[in-house]
């Protein structure tokens, strides 16, 4: 088992005082250090990075830790400290670009329904950031179209998982030939199979979006989407340029 390098520890201790923190202040710090959509009243600028450190719930902090410590001490043993952390907080700036770019054409194809429908724009954004909603909007945009549109304004963003798909894609790129599983796929399966396949599912998960056992998923899935495209992005970039570790050092 690699052990675990510095920055990579110092990342693990601040989620984990993050979420700590989260535990005793409670929804006032989600309020706060999650991300909203730049629309809602909610939003503050310091959100963007934040976010990226708060976690909603145990099990999802735990994953996400695992991840980190997992594949971030391989990247940064090969990278050192500098690089990889511009490349985790890259990852993770490209994830929330994304899923707001997504969140902006869902709400403002829901508003501009509504607008064309006879509703006042004006009284949308104060229902939706008073927390409400109009119930007649249902007449318009359907069941559906409504999930999407209030949850696109209101519903944060929370969680490192956009940083750890971008250091899912480097790790297959730098180690494409190593065995990875999860707990419910018993064979192992090499990175540069198991990366792309995670990719599609998420891609399908968030056109449909659907959880993969069915129903709503709340889970950013164009958020992980984000994070790997800068990954792969930087990835290609560095490996053409012959970006070396030690111009980080």
């Amino acid at each position: 088992m690699m052990q675990i390098t510095p920055t990579v520890k110092q990342l693990l201790i601040i989620n984990i005082l993050f979420f700590a923190g989260t535990l005793f202040v409670g929804e006032q710090a989600y309020t706060y250090l999650s991300l909203f959509f730049f629309e809602n009243s909610k939003f503050q600028y310091w959100q963007i990075l934040t976010h990226m450190f708060m976690h909603g719930g145990f099990m999802h902090i735990a994953f996400n830790m695992f991840a980190l410590y997992s594949f971030g001490s391989a990247l940064e043993y090969f990278w050192g400290g500098k690089k990889f952390l511009f490349f985790y907080i890259s990852c993770g700036l490209g994830a929330a670009l994304l899923h707001t770019v997504v969140n902006y054409f869902l709400f403002h194809n829901g508003l501009n329904s509504l607008i064309e429908a006879g509703f006042s724009q004006s009284e949308i954004y104060t229902l939706l950031n008073d927390g409400k909603l109009d119930t007649r909007w249902i007449d318009t945009l359907g069941s559906s179209g409504l999930t999407s549109f209030t949850g696109a304004f209101a519903s944060p963003a929370v969680g490192a998982s956009g940083a750890i798909y971008g250091l899912l894609v480097a790790f297959a790129f730098m180690v494409p030939n190593a065995e990875l599983a999860l707990m419910f796929i018993p064979v192992p399966i090499k990175a540069k199979y198991f990366v792309p396949g995670l990719l599609v599912v998420d891609l399908v998960l968030g056109v449909s979006g659907q959880s993969i056992f069915g129903g709503a998923s709340g889970i950013a899935h164009f958020a992980h989407i984000g994070g790997a495209l800068v990954g792969f992005f930087m990835m290609w970039y560095w490996k053409k340029n012959q970006f070396t570790g030690n111009r980080w050092s």
